[in-house]
C-alpha cells in the first residue's frame, strides 16, 4: 500500500496532517516510516499531479477524501470534521477509518 501526502509551501497546516497521519498509521499497525511526504510547488506540478491543495492525502494514488471538482493548484485545501466544523486537516478518525478499508483491501486475495 503506498501512502502519500503532497503538500505546497504557501500552507502551514501539512506538518499536522502529516503527524495526524503518521497516528493513523500506527493505529492501523501500518508503519508511518513508508509515508511518500511529496511537496507541490508550481500550478504545472499541481496540474500534472491533480493536487487540488495542501495537505493531499493519497492511498495507492486516489484521494483519500474525494475533492469532487475542485481545480488544481497551489492553494490550502479545506477539510470538515466529522462534527461539521471547518479544519485545515482531515478529520483523524476519517484518516484511520480510510487507512484500514485500504489496508483491508490490498490483503484480500486476487
Amino acid at each position: 500500500m503506498r501512502v502519500e501526502l503532497l503538500y505546497w509551501d504557501g500552507c502551514p497546516s501539512h506538518p499536522q496532517a502529516l503527524a495526524d497521519l503518521e497516528d493513523a498509521m500506527r493505529d492501523a499497525g501500518l508503519d508511518p516510516g513508508g509515508i511518500e511526504v511529496r511537496h507541490v510547488g508550481s500550478d504545472d506540478a499541481a496540474a500534472a499531479e491533480r493536487f487540488v491543495g495542501s495537505p493531499t492525502i493519497r492511498i495507492d494514488g486516489v484521494d483519500v477524501f474525494d475533492p469532487g471538482d475542485e481545480p488544481t493548484g497551489l492553494t490550502c485545501r479545506v477539510y470538515y470534521l466529522r462534527d461539521g466544523r471547518v479544519s485545515a486537516v482531515p478529520d483523524p478518525d476519517d484518516l484511520r477509518d480510510a487507512l484500514r478499508r485500504a489496508h483491508h483491501t490490498s490483503e484480500e486475495p486476487a
